[in-house]
């Protein structure tokens, strides 16, 4: 398949909200002031409600109509590091507590997940629905849903502390671990199958990993962002962003051609993206008053962004 039929393929079923959307000329439309202490995480649930997580151990749903707490849960012992949403409709949570909580469609806590002697980094859900979770230790987990609850099915040792991880191919995932590396791991087989060194990431919490097309990655790190191809295997582009410390987020794809990220710089930087080339579109300088820790689209052209300095804002 040729490149662009590529991108016109994983992107077919893009929303085009953004098409003219730039974040230069955007203003909040609320500043969502609820945490204590930073903003670590965030994610939009099955019925346009949104959540987030924070060192305040706390996680919030909010109304996506009135823009307000709906429900404030209390159930970690340490900071909320890691939030997704499962296809069944529940949603897990993972904390420097070392635990792992998977809660169902009505915020009700179901199971907490206890294999952790460290905190866990990040945790999600593979297309088969198994969960993976990597930890600041050296292994990674992977679980089975056995009766309504997850189990521990297998781990892996790696080479040092993980950070991001993301699903590339069917039986496929990529993890960063320690010392500048990215792994690529075959699911089936249980062996690695390609490490990629000299690779910079956002280490441990934050979600600096995204497929931008069916087989490119792409990777945030210290003053740039690296794509690599898949199925190749090779770190085929290397972006400079100056000045902007540890680019924190880049989990969001607007539409079939522009992503965001959020940098230690406090800044909010919107990227129009042809294949493995990246060009700067517009940039929000001083978005927040700390560092851009996390990212997600809302709907309705709306972007939520969560910050260091304990405040989410809209877009």
């Amino acid at each position: 398949m040729e490149e662009e039929e590529k991108r016109e393929s994983f992107n077919e079923n893009n929303d085009k909200t953004y098409d003219n959307f730039n974040i230069k000329d955007k203003e909040p439309k609320h500043i969502l002031i609820y945490h204590k202490d930073f903003i670590n995480c965030s994610t939009v649930l099955k019925d346009g409600s949104f959540v987030t997580g924070s060192n305040d151990n706390s996680i919030i749903i909010y109304n996506n109509k009135t823009f307000k707490p709906d429900l404030t849960i209390k159930v970690h012992k340490s900071g909320v590091i890691c939030i997704v949403q499962l296809s069944s409709g529940y949603f897990a949570s993972c904390s420097y507590d070392k635990t792992i909580k998977i809660f169902n469609n009505k915020f009700k806590l179901m199971q907490t997940i206890v294999y952790h002697s460290n905190f866990a980094n990040k945790i999600i859900e593979l297309k088969n629905k198994q969960l993976v979770s990597c930890l600041h230790e050296k292994y990674i987990i992977v679980y089975n849903k056995v009766n309504n609850e997850y189990i521990k099915d297998y781990s892996f040792s790696t080479n040092g502390r993980n950070g991001p991880i993301i699903q590339t191919k069917n039986n496929e995932i990529c993890y960063y671990e320690h010392e500048n590396t990215i792994c690529f791991y075959d699911l089936i087989k249980k062996n690695i199958i390609k490490k990629i060194y000299d690779i910079s990431a956002t280490i441990y919490t934050y979600d600096s990993f995204l497929m931008i097309s069916e087989d490119l990655l792409l990777i945030t790190g210290k003053d740039k962002i690296s794509i690599v191809n898949v199925d190749s295997y090779d770190l085929i582009s290397i972006i400079d962003v100056p000045d902007s410390g540890w680019i924190k987020v880049a989990n969001c794809m607007l539409n079939n051609d522009m992503i965001i990220t959020g940098d230690d710089s406090k800044r909010i930087i919107q990227w129009k993206i042809y294949y493995d080339i990246l060009t700067l579109f517009s940039k929000k300088e001083n978005a927040h008053d700390g560092w851009i820790s996390t990212l997600s689209i809302l709907g309705n052209g709306l972007i939520l962004s969560g910050s260091g300095d304990g405040t989410a804002k809209i877009w």
